[in-house]
């Protein structure tokens, strides 16, 4: 299969590129999109073989629900089965944007996209490009990321060729994504809305219109092997380069201690801007220290730099795990397959 690239400019998405992206995804095929968080690899979420076929082209587990892409909040009563109040006031507060919110699903959608669960996750891109080309296709996209699956995430159309080149039909390029991290991922069931996954919406966000909102367990810890996955990026080892990874918390002059006395052959340090020149290491930075928002657009493109350099073993400084820091975090643990090491 020749995958087709298609350019477009970020903010004034080229209608002919969007209708013949749209017409694709309509006809059942798969096309990966730009989003403000990463890219997606889209197709018909009510299209139960178009479905199917995201999971093989990305090799993805059966078992990991996908996220149901509207091109408009008013899209949301059609597929999503009944809308609680507390959806209502974070659809008015944060779509479209960089929020997923767990719903009843509709039958009208493909029983692929839920995995076997009676929720799917919905959400209204912010991305220009990406409404465009929702609108154009007339139905929901699920969409995951547009990588292999456990491969960093893509926030460049590069990094989408290179996972999934002759594997998918075509490729939307609007540049780099200005998030950098999947979505923010709730759940509304129970007494406290549930985060499922940290993102582009804090938790304090999420407090200031819900009133009460809990970090799930499984954000910061593995989720047990028998367990169904709620959310997307819960339950596998997810971002992951080829190296193995191991977090180190501390401060950096202890960090610098222990990675000269552990690092073997084709070790390197995955670091904060400006620390390259003290670790004495090879080194990948991902944004400076007490910028959070800056590593969550670096730190996918950096795993993949790990991989092109050919690191084999990589210790990475730890964010803060608060406000977009824990989104940062988060996705670092999955990469590091849960391998932290406090000093």
């Amino acid at each position: 299969m020749e995958t087709l690239l298609l350019k477009t400019d970020p903010q004034h998405p080229d209608p002919a590129v969007c209708a013949k992206a749209g017409a694709l995804l309509a006809a059942g095929k798969l096309v990966a999109i730009p989003t403000e968080t990463v890219y997606g690899l889209a197709a018909n979420a009510l299209d139960e073989a178009a479905v199917r076929a995201i999971f093989a082209a990305k090799g993805r587990p059966q078992d990991n629900p996908l996220i149901v892409h509207v091109a408009h909040p008013d899209w949301l009563p059609r597929y999503a089965a009944s809308i609680p109040d507390a959806a209502r006031k974070l659809v008015n507060a944060f779509w479209p944007g960089p929020l997923t919110i767990v719903l009843p699903a509709s039958p009208q959608l493909a029983p692929a996209v839920s995995a076997g669960l009676p929720t799917a996750g919905f959400r209204c891109p912010s991305h220009p490009v990406a409404t465009a080309v929702i609108e154009a296709a007339g139905v929901p996209l699920a969409a995951p990321s547009a990588n292999r699956s456990g491969s960093p995430s893509p926030t460049a159309a590069a990094h989408v060729l290179a996972d999934l080149a002759g594997r998918i039909d075509a490729v939307v390029d609007a540049g780099p994504c200005a998030v950098g991290v999947e979505s923010t991922v709730v759940a509304l069931h129970g007494d406290v809305p549930h985060i499922l996954r940290p993102g582009g919406i804090t938790p304090a966000q999420l407090k200031a219109v819900l009133g009460a909102a809990e970090v799930d367990p499984a954000v910061l810890e593995g989720l047990d092997d028998a367990a169904k996955a709620a959310s997307p990026g819960m339950k596998y080892k997810h971002y992951a380069p080829k190296a193995s990874v191991t977090i180190l918390k501390g401060p950096l002059d202890v960090f610098v201690r222990y990675t000269r006395a552990h690092a073997v052959d084709g070790t390197f340090a995955l670091c904060f801007d400006g620390e390259e020149t003290r670790i004495g290491l090879p080194c990948v930075s991902y944004g400076p220290a007490r910028d959070a928002a800056a590593q969550a657009r670096e730190l996918f493109g950096a795993l993949r730099a790990l991989d092109e350099r050919g690191a084999r073993a990589v210790f990475a400084r730890a964010p803060e795990e608060t406000g977009m820091g824990l989104a940062v975090y988060n996705r670092l643990l999955r990469a590091a397959g849960f391998s932290v090491v406090t000093l």
